[in-house]
């Protein structure tokens, strides 16, 4: 089963399967066969947050198998995922935490030694968007916009002084995310808040898809396309720093909650290393790929 967030018209979250999307809060209502407007006060189904804090998985499958086993469930409850618009998975994601240098092509690109320890830098919650949104270039920084392919964990509940061989039990599931970098920004204030921290810059989803449903997420492909050409090819095999050690690691200095995303590096082929180098123009399209994790298409368009 794959999570989403989606619009119906309002903010919901969603389970898709079979080319459509159940609206889990609305789907409950109707099975219960209740005549309130859903969601109710205490509904795990009004958010992604609300069902990783309640650790609601079960009830969201047996209610999304439920509606799409239905042969005709009411209007509004089953859609198709061709006409869904899509939100981040956690649109209100407490903590987004990137980790850079983690990949072993990645290392290689830049010329540099492994890191002896993970880099962590953050990216504003306020700038994830969803599958299908634009990204937008900014007029102050629209000449060196790079693309960069992520594999993504969302947290599902606490973790604090979590030891590697607990910190799995910590993850809810994974994502996609595009850490899209402005460099011009990035390398001229010498510390990469405002390279990082565009508007736009965190496309994130389609899904969150659950750990159960990974078997094994450290030999993952992942790939970037752009305009359908691959820019970047590599798996999560190569990461220097995988989740267990990342989620351990953090916990030991920073409380990690429900809803948090830790997005592990991008591997080699990104734009600003390239002969010549590749920069995101107007008109192009975006595409992140981690085998399990569907596809995170994005737009690309200028500031108006």
């Amino acid at each position: 089963m794959h999570l989403l967030t989606f619009y119906n018209p309002d903010l919901v979250l969603g389970a898709a399967g079979d080319g459509r999307v159940v609206d889990l809060a609305r789907a409950d209502a109707w099975l219960r066969g209740s005549k309130s407007d859903p969601p109710t006060p205490h509904s795990p189904f009004q958010s992604m947050r609300q069902l990783l804090e309640a650790n609601a998985w079960d009830d969201a499958r047996r209610v999304a198998v439920a509606a799409l086993e239905h042969p005709s469930p009411p209007d509004g409850v089953v859609s198709s995922e061709a006409k869904v618009c899509f939100a981040p998975p956690v649109p209100d994601a407490g903590k987004v935490i990137c980790v850079g240098m983690n990949y072993r092509d990645h290392v290689e690109e830049l010329k540099m030694d492994p890191p002896a320890v993970p880099i962590f830098f953050a990216k504003l919650p306020g700038n994830l968007i969803g599958h299908g949104a634009p990204v937008i270039l900014p007029k102050a920084a629209a000449g060196k916009v790079d693309y960069e392919a992520e594999f993504g964990l969302v947290i599902g509940r606490r973790a604090r002084r979590v030891s590697e061989d607990e910190a799995l039990e910590c993850v809810a599931g994974y994502t996609n995310l595009n850490d899209v970098s402005a460099r011009d920004l990035q390398f001229a204030d010498g510390q990469w808040f405002r390279g990082k921290n565009c508007d736009t810059f965190a496309p994130c989803g389609p899904y969150l898809v659950p750990r159960a449903d990974v078997a094994r997420a450290d030999v993952l492909k992942l790939e970037l396309r752009l305009n359908g050409r691959t820019m970047q090819s590599s798996s999560t095999a190569n990461l220097y720093f995988g989740a267990s050690f990342l989620i351990s690691y953090l916990s030991q200095t920073l409380t990690l909650k429900p809803g948090d995303i830790i997005s592990t590096g991008t591997p080699g082929g990104v734009g600003f290393f390239r002969k010549p180098p590749v920069f995101l123009q107007p008109g192009d399209v975006v595409e992140v790929e981690t085998e399990k994790l569907g596809v995170l298409r994005n737009p690309v368009v200028a500031e108006n």
